[in-house]
């Protein structure tokens, strides 16, 4: 069987894109150079891949199974890449990093901008995603580095290193009766105006949880999938949510928000550093890494 990468590349982009021409655009290559390797790769499996309708490319079962292998392979390759190139002797390389939405949002952009003046030959992507997408791209390959926040954790191959820890803390208006609270009891949330994070969130399973061992009637009023936006809603309103301690910081410093820890709350959350095993570790990434736990030491 002669297979090479292009074909590889191929099948992948029709799955993505559907159309061969837009494939042609992206590789570079004439529209029958894409439709010979479509036939060449069906001719050597001797099966069906690919199917027309309604003017678009699609993928058989068979052609969704190679393609589940091509992008495995492409990550792979891709990321050879990226590795290699971190050894070149100006320090150059590019690093993919994906981040859940607290360090995505909180602590990699002011990072980033000083690593990248620290490292100026270092090019740096970021793809922030709830904690599950990164730890399946990390999986995948598709991602040198993530930053999550979650519970701890065993995920073979996937190595974490503890970073800090991402409490988790109820917040509210400065004028919301519960600002008068000392502590928070349980009974005190039941039917009080919720806001729920999205249905990918790790923040609202924990949420949930909580409230289900201890009894808790939550008052969903909203569900929101920013962080941004929730807070906002928070502050101009009479709804209480959860959030991480580190997304309020500089709303706490300002006085626009106040709030009280979890009552009766046994579960910790902390922010990984996690990359593959299978993944070489270069002087790029041990600098990134380094900078990283600089950020996060003042936290």
């Amino acid at each position: 069987m002669n297979w090479n990468l292009l074909k590889l590349q191929v099948i992948e982009l029709l799955d993505k894109h559907k159309r061969i021409t837009a494939v042609a655009e992206q590789l570079g290559l004439k529209q029958p150079t894409v439709s010979f390797h479509m036939k060449s790769m069906e001719q050597e499996l001797g099966v069906q891949l690919f199917y027309s309708r309604g003017g678009k490319v699609h993928l058989t079962e068979a052609g969704q199974s190679l393609n589940h292998y091509a992008k495995k392979i492409n990550a792979l390759v891709q990321e050879a890449e990226r590795v290699v190139k971190e050894f070149d002797e100006r320090g150059s390389g590019h690093l993919k990093i994906g981040a859940s939405s607290v360090p995505g949002t909180y602590i990699l952009p002011e990072m980033l901008s000083a690593f990248s003046e620290r490292f100026p030959h270092i090019s740096v992507s970021l793809t922030v995603r709830p904690t599950p997408f990164i730890k399946e791209m990390l999986l995948n390959h598709e991602i040198d580095i993530g930053i999550m926040s979650a519970e701890p954790f065993q995920w073979s191959p996937l190595v974490g290193e503890t970073l800090c820890e991402d409490e988790l803390v109820f917040f509210f208006n400065p004028k919301h009766r519960f600002a008068r609270q000392e502590i928070l009891h349980p009974e005190f949330l039941n039917d009080v105006p919720f806001i729920l994070h999205g249905q990918e969130s790790s923040t609202r399973t924990m949420t949930l949880n909580w409230a289900k061992t201890l009894g808790v009637k939550l008052k969903p009023v909203m569900e929101m999938d920013s962080l941004e936006a929730i807070k906002q809603a928070v502050m101009t309103g009479e709804s209480v949510s959860i959030i991480s301690k580190i997304a309020i910081a500089k709303e706490l410093q300002r006085g626009e928000v106040s709030y009280r820890s979890i009552p009766q709350n046994p579960l910790r959350r902390y922010i990984y550093f996690t990359y593959n095993a299978d993944r070489i570790r270069s002087s790029v990434f041990d600098s990134f890494l380094s900078s990283l736990q600089d950020a996060v030491r003042g936290i």
